[in-house]
């Protein structure tokens, strides 16, 4: 996770410098790539709880394609829009979105001429990509990029509270028990009732700090 996250960082300082030096193709190309590598962070926490030979491949499948990684890209537009809540974000997850596809496709028609449609029209990075464009994509890729260094403790934490519940509908209250001990231990700094808002909204006054369920 940290070495994704420091290579995320190193590629948007790349795109940075090819922003300033106005190569806005390769500029919005290196931001793409950035994002896909923030996005293997979730994929690396799915990994630490797979229970099986199976959910490890499956994993590791999500891991290397690149629309399961990208999804993350649309989250400043969900905040434009009024998201505020794990809910409002849930379309990020979804790998066969139109969002990831567009975003692969930015990518590539960042790096590459091509020959598109029935006219055989033929595309050029440079008349695709302008600076408007390579600027939204860095600065999203800038936001992605987290400064963060995640601890081992953390990933132990995230086993113990979310492997017993995953993909059921127990997951939020896991959360926020992870959350909580994250808090406990000086790991975070966000206040747990903070994330109980984040992940629940209205419904954040459950009682949600017990104990999570047992594993056979």
């Amino acid at each position: 996770m940290n070495a994704a996250n420091r290579n995320a960082r190193r590629l948007v300082a790349d795109a940075k410098l090819l922003l300033d030096a106005e190569r806005y193709p390769s500029a919005a190309a290196l931001a793409a790539l950035a994002i896909e590598e923030s996005g293997k962070v979730s994929i690396l926490r799915a990994l630490a709880i797979a229970k099986s030979p199976e959910e490890l491949r499956a994993e590791w499948r999500r891991y290397r394609d690149h629309r399961s990684k990208n999804g993350a890209w649309i989250l400043p537009s969900l905040a434009a829009q009024g998201a505020r809540q794990l809910h409002h974000l849930a379309g990020t997850v979804e790998r066969d979105a139109e969002h990831t596809a567009i975003l692969n496709s930015l990518k590539q028609v960042g790096l590459y001429t091509d020959c598109y449609g029935n006219n055989a029209h033929w595309s050029e990075p440079k008349e695709i990509i302008d600076v408007d464009l390579a600027r939204a994509l860095v600065g999203i890729a800038e936001l992605l990029a987290k400064e963060k260094v995640v601890s081992p403790r953390e990933v132990e934490l995230w086993v113990q509270h979310l492997s017993p519940v995953w993909n059921t509908s127990e997951m939020p209250h896991a959360l926020l028990r992870w959350a909580t001990a994250l808090h406990r231990e000086g790991l975070s700094d966000t206040v747990p009732e903070e994330f109980a808002r984040f992940v629940l909204g209205d419904l954040a006054s459950t009682d949600w700090k017990s104990e999570p369920p047992k594993t056979q």
